[in-house]
């Protein structure tokens, strides 16, 4: 490396996008920055030792109660826009878990509240780049 050469800190992320079969989507509103009060997929950091999968099924569990173990966690893909997260160069895998219909959640750990929302009736805008996750799950569904 030379002396003009410099590292970016990257932090990797978790999210998952939760579907019913009847059409539903599990969102939380945030209750911390940036994004504050908008709604957005559970997930957060991948903690040491630990991978993507498996952080996402913590980060939907401690969020909103609803308990997926992990190997039933579908990938959909991987974000990384360098201007994605208004606080740095965030990466996130994305993963997409169908849940069954009358699915009990809770708000927990970093969220004001959760809420199915119904796909056709979502939010005026999600955070972050959540639509393009969501329309990549929503692709990829059965």
């Amino acid at each position: 490396m030379t002396e003009t050469e410099t590292f970016e800190t990257i932090r990797y992320t978790a999210d998952v996008v939760a579907l019913t079969p009847d059409g539903n989507v599990l969102l939380i509103e945030r209750d911390w920055p940036p994004y504050e009060g908008h709604w957005a997929f559970p997930g957060g950091h991948v903690d040491p030792g630990e991978t993507s999968r498996a952080a996402a099924a913590r980060e939907l569990s401690e969020e909103t109660g609803v308990q997926v173990a992990a190997d039933n966690l579908r990938p959909i893909g991987v974000w990384d826009a360098p201007e994605r997260d208004p606080r740095g160069r965030y990466v996130t895998v994305a993963y997409m878990a169908l849940v069954p219909a009358d699915t009990a959640i809770v708000a927990g750990d970093d969220a004001r509240t959760t809420r199915w929302w119904p796909l056709d009736d979502l939010p005026e805008r999600l955070a972050f780049d959540h639509t393009d996750i969501l329309s990549a799950a929503v692709a990829l569904a059965p």
